[in-house]
C-alpha cells in the first residue's frame, strides 16, 4: 500500500500543478535571527506571480540600507518555494542570487506569472 501524501507533498503537488496559493497557509518552524525571521515573514507577503528587489524588501521591513543583509538572509532561506526568496530580484531586473540555480528562479517566476 503506497503512503499516504503528507500535507506538505499534498500543498507543493498542486503549488507545481499551477495552484500556486496552495503553499501560503503552510507553516514553517521559527528560527534563525530576528533579522532572518522578518526577512522570511515578509518574502511569505510577495503575491505569487510578483517579483520585489531586495531594496524594496529592505524598505518594506524596515531596514531601508540593509539590501546586501536581505540577499544574505535570502542565503539562509531553508525552505525555498514555501518562503519564496525566488520573488527577489535585483534592482535593475535581473535575476541574481538563487541556492537552486538562476533557471530554476527564472521557472518558478514565470510558473507563478502564467497562474497568478
Amino acid at each position: 500500500r503506497a503512503p499516504r501524501p503528507t500535507r506538505f507533498a499534498d500543498a507543493l503537488a498542486r503549488y507545481f500543478d499551477g495552484d500556486i496559493r496552495a503553499i501560503d497557509q503552510l507553516p514553517v518552524i521559527d528560527f534563525g535571527t530576528a533579522f532572518q525571521k522578518r526577512c522570511w515573514k515578509a518574502l511569505r507577503r510577495v503575491p505569487p506571480g510578483t517579483t520585489r528587489s531586495y531594496g524594496d524588501h529592505a524598505r518594506i521591513i524596515g531596514h531601508p540600507d540593509a539590501a546586501r543583509a536581505v540577499g544574505a538572509a535570502n542565503g539562509f532561506n531553508p525552505i525555498s518555494i514555501v518562503v519564496p526568496c525566488h520573488r527577489l530580484i535585483g534592482a535593475n531586473g535581473s535575476l541574481v542570487h538563487y541556492g537552486g540555480g538562476l533557471e530554476r528562479k527564472r521557472w518558478l517566476i514565470d510558473h507563478e506569472a502564467r497562474h497568478a
